[in-house]
């Protein structure tokens, strides 16, 4: 027993009223039942003798050698009284079972000698898991759980918190230290639970070491939650430091139980210790005993040699000289009465004590019953107990103790894990009680409803090292410290795939808006009520009417000189290439499938090639007429309408053939595009519904077509001396300049818009609106001249006749050669070939100075 605690410099310290007193009076208490049980050792009377641990080991050993002096034999051959008679020795009472000790540091000094002796121990209250180990501590057993069960019952708690960063705290000696070690071990093997801080009070603490301590817990401030395997005294010390300290509500004190539901522990300490989770050893009140205690006075109570000085201390009071308090003001009646003079409640572990003290007697009974069946009271045999007899008969006993709960011992000497858990609250009267909030047997029930943290608060407080991650974050542990992470968000195109990593989405998708999953990129195409798509379609609207007004009065004035003397076959040529390039707008704007993307591929580059190819071929037909003019008289082959039109569809059919080898090798499909507009923000992050036509194909499609308007460039200028009445040289060289131009703006334009998010849609209406001023340009400059003097002066679109005193020779010589044809071609019409421009020219510009009479009809 320890009715006092340790204190500097002496054995023993101050009286302990609970943990002292209640539990020695529960020793006798259960010897003085048991001894008037009829039914349990009858004829045997057991008595006791107690010594104080004072809860230190070093004192606990010196006093444990008294339990064993009488099995040590003396030699007194040497020693002589004065008389020179041999010594007499009192023979001191044989002990054969101890119950004790509290503290599990005293236990294990006391257990090493007991073992030597072979007398069993059967504690009450020691928990440390050392004690567990049957091969150093063979006769030791315990009516408690070890703390390895209570470790486990403290980390379950821990969890059902959702604490995963605490601090641990244990006093010095067996008891905490192995207490916290369980728990560290048992937490690192569950995981999910980091430790802060390790502390450890010292045996014999400093002034100030206290006030150290909780600033040092204080240095880990997430770490709130503090697990304390701490004897008492500590533990009271420990609060006053974070009350002095101004940390009332901060900490969040989880304690053993040692702590349990004790009240020396927390008195004038209340606010600092609202909230705190205790354990115990799961027990009931033990009501007899209650009644027994309260009974209790000074006058039938002398076997008790410290129950006077505790009748001073509980009632404030002085009996005397004897046991005189400093500054008591009253002198004690002996008329006091436990419970009514005083505040009065069980302490935890009286049920225990009593539950020892049978089971060592039941041990006993046993025992009895075996080595004395039938002889009242103690036979021979019983005479000197074994010690390993009686063990075996105490790890075998199985009785309800003095509460109800089954006590059992299993083959290391420890009884099962059960345990009530208790949290210490103040209610709206300032009242404050531990209360019952759960239970602990090999699994937690706990009520979270129950639970109260500040006065009406029931919110549940954090003791976490890092905030839970926001979802699209994923966590990065530190390095050595799994319950500590920075949160990372998961930037870009990933998502967060688990807690720790973030992954990217497939290609075709992107993350949705928390970043937890991916979702399909929205598909987007060119819509008719796009800006981009209104200027090109209104553009190609007003070609496609003017293209066929002009193709409508030119076949509606199909022989009149001017039509005529344009050449019929080839105008016609040009307008149908004209036209196209007006009308490839619309494939180009128009939703992407299969039909679309092969009229894409076929009238990307026909329009322009019609338009380029009967252009080339008509200067290309003036330049080697005057080539040939200058050389000799003879007329160059191929310039009948016929043979131009041949050379033209030849070159015409260039790109179709191109055009089928491409439908052969790569026949037309779509496909989406999720690189074009993959911006950095995946939320504006586009698919582009897309024709297989990349840009090298536009350039092979186009590029035909060019080179035909590059050649025919080059014709213009070298025709470009012709005389101004002679055969539209002027008119197509300046169409060829400006189309130059206008191709020229179009490549910087369509491949510097390349990496742009709106590629498609800049691409797209530049390359229709160039199509588009290409046809207009060679409309506007080729035709409407002409279409105006047919609609608004049809008195100049009439055949002149006009001599010239300065004619041309070698116009003449020409001339003069193809007239022989005339009779070869009906109306005239050969006539007209070389001279179609100069009808024309004499009757645009009525200044002309070079007029045939051969061109006359």
């Amino acid at each position: 027993m320890d009715p006092y605690g340790p204190l500097l410099g002496i054995p023993c310290g101050e009286l302990k009223k609970e943990k002292g007193i209640h539990r020695l009076e529960a020793m006798l208490f259960a010897i003085d039942l048991i001894n008037k049980d009829p039914e349990l050792l009858p004829n045997v009377t057991l008595g006791a003798r107690i010594l104080d641990t004072c809860s230190r080991d070093t004192y606990a050993l010196e006093q444990s050698l008294t339990f064993v002096q009488a099995l040590i034999e003396r030699d007194g051959s040497d020693v002589r009284c004065a008389n020179g008679d041999p010594p007499i020795f009192a023979k001191p009472d044989k002990v054969v079972g101890v119950i004790g000790a509290s503290a599990s540091s005293v236990s294990i000094m006391v257990a090493n000698i007991l073992r030597l002796f072979k007398i069993p121990q059967i504690s009450y209250a020691s928990t440390a898991p050392e004690l567990s180990d049957n091969t150093r501590y063979d006769f030791f057993s315990r009516v408690v759980p070890p703390d390895s069960y209570q470790a486990q019952a403290m980390l379950d708690i821990v969890t059902a918190m959702s604490w995963n960063y605490v601090s641990t705290l244990a006093s010095e000696g067996n008891y905490g230290e192995s207490g916290v070690e369980a728990f560290v071990q048992i937490s690192r093997e569950s995981g999910g639970v980091c430790i802060a801080q390790s502390l450890k009070i010292p045996r014999e603490p400093r002034q100030g070491e206290f006030d150290k301590i909780v600033l040092r817990l204080l240095e880990t401030p997430n770490a709130r939650a503090v697990i304390m395997f701490a004897n008492e005294d500590d533990i009271r010390r420990v609060l006053d430091a974070a009350k002095r300290n101004n940390l009332t509500g901060h900490f969040l004190w989880v304690g053993s139980d040692s702590w349990g539901s004790k009240i020396s522990p927390v008195v004038q300490q209340e606010r600092v210790a609202e909230g705190a989770i205790t354990i115990l050893p799961k027990r009931a009140s033990v009501d007899a005993f209650d009644r027994y205690f309260k009974s209790r006075s000074l006058s039938n109570n002398r076997r008790n040699v410290w129950f006077a000085e505790f009748w001073e201390e509980n009632f404030v009071c002085k009996l005397g000289m004897h046991g005189k308090r400093p500054g008591s003001p009253k002198k004690c009646t002996g008329l006091e009465k436990v419970g009514r003079d005083s505040t009065y409640e069980q302490e935890g572990k009286v049920q225990f004590v009593m539950d020892a003290v049978y089971a060592m007697a039941h041990a006993l009974h046993h025992m009895h019953r075996e080595l004395c069946t039938g002889y009242p009271g103690l036979c021979p045999r019983m005479a000197n107990i074994d010690g390993k007899e009686l063990l075996a008969h105490i790890r075998a006993v199985g009785f309800n103790g003095s509460a109800g709960t089954p006590v059992t011992f299993n083959e290391n000497g420890d009884a099962p894990g059960r345990y009530d858990i208790f949290q210490y609250q103040i209610n709206n009267v300032s009242t404050a009680e531990y209360k019952v909030i759960g239970h602990w047997t090999n699994q937690l029930h706990l009520n979270m409803e129950a639970l109260q943290w500040t006065t009406g608060d029931s919110s549940l407080p954090a003791s976490v090292c890092s905030l839970p991650c926001r979802t699209g974050e994923r966590k990065k542990v530190v390095k050595g410290v799994p319950c500590c992470w920075h949160c990372e968000r998961c930037e870009g195109y990933h998502f967060q795939a688990s807690e720790f990593t973030c992954e990217l989405c497939p290609y075709e998708k992107r993350p949705d808006q928390n970043h937890t999953g991916c979702q399909p990129i929205p598909i987007i195409k060119l819509e008719w009520h796009s800006p981009w798509a209104l200027l090109p379609v209104f553009i190609s609207i007003l070609g496609i009417i003017a293209t066929i007004f002009v193709i409508v009065t030119f076949v509606r004035y199909n022989d009149t000189p001017i039509v005529r003397a344009s050449g019929r076959e080839m105008s016609y040529v040009l307008l149908t290439g004209i036209f196209l390039c007006y009308i490839i707008t619309f494939p180009m704007i128009a939703a992407p499938d299969v039909v679309v993307c092969s009229f894409r591929r076929i009238f990307l580059g026909l329009g322009m090639c019609f338009s380029n190819a009967a252009l080339l071929t008509k200067t290309n037909r003036i330049h080697r007429i005057f080539e040939q003019g200058k050389k000799a008289v003879t007329a160059p082959r191929f310039i009948s309408p016929a043979s131009q039109l041949a050379i033209t569809f030849s070159l015409i059919s260039v790109q179709l053939l191109g055009v089928l080898v491409w439908f052969a090798a790569d026949p037309p499909h779509t496909f989406v595009d999720y690189g074009e507009q993959r911006t950095q923000d995946p939320g504006n992050a586009r698919g582009v519904l897309k024709c297989d036509i990349s840009d090298l194909s536009l350039i092979c499609s186009l590029g035909y077509s060019i080179l035909l308007m590059v050649t025919c460039t080059v014709y213009a200028i070298k025709t470009r001396g012709v005389p101004e009445t002679f055969n539209e040289a002027k008119p197509i060289g300046f169409t060829m300049y400006t189309t130059c131009i206008i191709w020229l703006a179009f490549i910087p334009i369509f491949f510097g818009t390349a990496q742009s998010a709106e590629r498609m849609y800049i691409q797209t209406a530049t390359l229709t609106v160039s199509l588009s001023l290409s046809a207009s340009v060679s409309l506007g400059m080729l035709y409407m001249p002409k279409v105006y003097i047919i609609i608004f002066h049809p008195e100049q679109n009439v055949p002149k006749r006009k001599r010239s005193f300065k004619a041309i020779v070698t116009v003449a010589t020409m001339t003069s050669k193809l007239s022989q044809l005339a009779a070869e071609r009906p109306n005239g019409e050969v006539k007209t070939e070389l001279c179609e421009g100069v009808e024309q020219a004499s009757w645009f510009n009525p200044f002309a100075l070079v007029t045939i009479s051969q061109c006359t009809v």
